[in-house]
């Protein structure tokens, strides 16, 4: 326990949300009008983002940035900040997102196709004052997961290439790179990138144990932390991930609203973030702000209403 004293826990966490126009269809809902909630109502001024290929190019050479190029405009037009994640292995299941015309593409000229398809999602918003770092795929050495989804297709090599590519197109912003926070061993996305980002999923379903809560204290993180600085040195990190939308086995939209609030009630909610509190991360995102808006217009407006008090 030594070890933990090192770090000083914060006085105030600086909470930001992870978004996504993937999620917010999911659910059903117009993603503009929670996108504009998050800012307008809950006051969200830190964001996630993430460039989701089969969005960005549908077709091959033919791109779309319309929802990305609203979410970055609001953001600029409030002082908003954007973290926005790049890369095959995005936020958001199943973990592994590509575009349907590149199914017949082989292992080379898909990862040609995503040098590509990256290169076009920095040079385009290189240039706006909202972006503070771009995040290079999404915990890209948790390979035991999402494994069907995902196959072999990354490596560390690779990740070094795609960083090293938006390294060269915009070298004045930082690289962030994320690990998972319960199974990740954090060194090799910690070394890789400027900054470092993990994730924290206290409550999850298993197909097999069913559901059951990761058996750990905040004091888990902070020694993981304290330690990893002690061997690597001292860098930006953050909660990149804080879930705080139930683990389902079905899409959220199949599953009966008792049984979201069997998985997550405003008292999991609620423990979860005094939980995060007290890992001693000092910036922590949250996950789950489309689920609280799908909560609040099926008259559940208790996880809106207590987000609302974050920000």
């Amino acid at each position: 326990m030594a070890v933990a004293s090192i770090r000083k826990m914060p006085d105030k966490v600086d909470y930001g949300v992870s978004f996504s126009v993937l999620h917010a269809r999911e659910l059903g809902l117009d993603w503009k009008m929670v996108y504009n909630a998050l800012i307008d109502d809950l006051g969200v001024r830190q964001f996630r983002l993430s460039a989701h290929w089969p969005i960005t190019e549908p077709k091959n050479d033919v791109f779309n940035f319309s929802e990305l190029d609203y979410q970055i405009t609001r953001a600029e037009n409030h002082g908003a900040s954007i973290i926005l994640a790049v890369g095959r292995r995005l936020p958001g299941w199943p973990e592994c997102h590509e575009p349907e015309w590149t199914e017949k593409l082989s292992k080379e000229e898909k990862r040609e196709e995503l040098l590509e398809y990256i290169s076009r999602v920095v040079n385009l918003y290189k240039n706006s004052p909202a972006i503070s770092h771009w995040q290079i795929e999404n915990e890209p050495f948790l390979t035991g997961f999402a494994k069907r989804q995902c196959q072999d297709f990354s490596d560390k090599e690779f990740l070094k290439e795609e960083i090293a590519l938006v390294r060269s197109l915009d070298p004045n912003r930082p690289i962030l790179v994320t690990d998972s926070g319960e199974i990740g061993f954090w060194y090799d996305a910690y070394n890789l990138g400027d900054s470092f980002g993990t994730s924290l999923y206290l409550y999850v379903w298993n197909q097999k144990i069913g559901p059951f809560r990761y058996p750990i204290t905040p004091a888990f993180f902070r020694i993981k932390r304290n330690i990893i600085e002690l061997i690597y040195g001292k860098k930006d990190s953050l909660l990149i991930e804080l879930s705080l939308e139930p683990w389902l086995l079905q899409p959220i939209k199949d599953t009966p609203i008792e049984t979201s609030l069997s998985r997550m009630d405003i008292d999991k909610f609620n423990k979860i973030i005094k939980f995060a509190q007290k890992t001693g991360f000092e910036v922590q995102y949250l996950w789950g702000a489309e689920w609280w808006y799908y909560m609040k217009i099926n008259n559940h407006l208790e996880f809106w209403k207590r987000a609302r008090e974050l920000f």
